[in-house]
């Protein structure tokens, strides 16, 4: 063994060829990017440019957030003015759930019923409590998904065409709980 022999050129050499392949990749990142970057794009096609006529058009009217917001406070105002615990929803048109809110104590199920009972309403653009009457003549109309038939969901019109629907649940009756509805389709026309 040579005592004067330096252990450090073997490191250094080991630095030197790793900064070296380091500095290789570096460089093909570099050309590769730099060549497509150089590549002539192709030209997309143009798509092709129509203008619809308002023959083809259909307009539709929607609450906004702000009325929504108001109906469901004057519905869940009223609930609680009866010592009542209820929830409170606002559909639009569709049946998307615009506002949803949920009073203190107000049941777990209350939420998911006071959903589907504007849903009903609006769809059919009628009160739930009459709907639910007609349950006798077409028990199948319960199977449609998202309905609830059951008293508590009022149509909210404009024009006398739906536009969206207000439910509330969680009342001991379905009566309270559309009068509650009712009176956030009443605060709608303030």
């Amino acid at each position: 063994m040579d005592i004067n022999a330096n252990p450090q050129p073997r490191r250094t050499k080991k630095i030197v060829v790793g900064a070296v392949a380091a500095a290789a990749l570096a460089a093909g990142t570099f050309g590769a990017v730099s060549a497509s970057a150089a590549a002539p794009a192709a030209k997309a096609p143009a798509a092709p440019r129509a203008d619809v006529g308002d023959r083809d058009l259909t307009h539709s009217t929607h609450l906004t957030v702000t009325a929504a917001t108001r109906a469901a406070t004057a519905a869940l105002d009223a609930a609680r003015k009866e010592n009542q615990r209820v929830s409170v929803a606002v559909v639009d048109r569709n049946g998307n759930t615009v506002v949803t809110l949920r009073g203190d104590g107000a049941g777990p199920q209350s939420y998911a019923s006071a959903e589907r009972k504007a849903y009903t309403a609006v769809s059919w653009n009628a009160p739930t409590s009459v709907l639910a009457g007609r349950l006798a003549q077409a028990p199948q109309l319960k199977d449609i998904p998202g309905t609830l038939f059951l008293a508590g969901g009022a149509p909210v019109q404009a024009q006398g065409a739906p536009i969206a629907g207000i439910g509330v649940a969680g009342a001991p009756s379905g009566d309270l709980d559309e009068k509650f509805a009712q009176a956030g389709v009443a605060a709608l026309g303030k």
